[in-house]
């Protein structure tokens, strides 16, 4: 069977017919223009480096080009959440200021451990760094954060798990 993802001519047509379909997917969940164009992007990236992973058995292309778009904008929806959440966290702690007997180096070497971990998030594969930051930065359980991925509850834990595994291997943190 013939995938019109798999010739650069459709490829173009298929980009104009429906990113625009898309667009609108990823801003319904988004509601940020710019992250959905974002996603747009990302989605099309996928389909022209593997146009394999449409099925032409299972759907059709503008179905499975929105459910992607849907999917991409949900992770980073959610990622964003729990990164906005981390961030709350830290505003209030420096705005509480610092704790009674703290030395006058105590805030770099927060700051400085701080960014480290961001740049260790940062190396996850987005499904672990997902798991991590729901679980720790917004408190979900592992139940929760299943639900949340649409995964099962093993998934969820084993993403949790290897996230953590890998982020203290990366920050040289003994386990």
């Amino acid at each position: 069977m013939f995938n019109e993802l798999e010739d650069p001519r459709c490829f173009e047509d298929v980009y104009r017919r429906l990113a625009p379909l898309a667009l609108s997917a990823a801003n319904r969940v988004l509601r940020d223009e710019a992250a959905a164009e974002d996603v747009v992007q990302e989605v099309f990236t996928q389909l022209w480096r593997r146009p394999g992973s449409y099925d032409p058995s299972r759907g059709s292309l503008p179905r499975y080009v929105t459910m992607l778009a849907r999917s991409r904008a949900l992770d980073r929806w959610r990622s964003r959440s729990a990164r906005e959440a981390a961030v709350e966290r830290s505003v209030e702690e420096v705005r509480l200021g610092p704790e009674s007997g703290e030395s006058a180096a105590e805030p770099v070497l927060r700051n400085e451990r701080s960014t480290r971990l961001l740049h260790a998030l940062e190396d996850l594969p987005s499904e672990q760094r997902e798991a991590v930051l729901l679980a720790y930065g917004r408190g979900l359980t592992a139940r929760e954060i299943a639900q949340a991925a649409r995964v099962p509850l093993g998934t969820a834990k084993s993403r949790v798990r290897l996230g953590l595994q890998k982020a203290r291997s990366d920050l040289g943190v003994a386990a």
